[in-house]
């Protein structure tokens, strides 16, 4: 997933947690449909993800469960999900 963010032009960080691998990336203020498209089908691979929105910007972020039928409950415990 990292690669696709990054080929759409985006700068994608990655933390590997014990239980999972979380990748986020800022998105700049106005985006063009075919990034939009990409950063979409992206995320498409994650156990889970989202879309933060807040004054300083927007933010996708995905997990990826080391273990596939913990995943939900392991975000969760990291506060990534409500």
């Amino acid at each position: 997933m990292a690669a696709r963010l990054s080929a759409a032009g985006l700068v994608p960080h990655t933390t590997d947690l014990a239980d999972l691998t979380y990748i986020e990336t800022d998105l700049p203020g106005l985006i063009d449909v075919e990034t939009w498209r990409e950063v979409l089908a992206a995320l498409e691979e994650a156990d889970c993800f989202g879309l933060v929105t807040s004054a300083n910007g927007r933010r996708v972020w995905a997990a990826f469960g080391n273990e596939a039928p913990a995943t939900v409950d392991a975000v969760r415990r990291h506060g990534l999900q409500p």
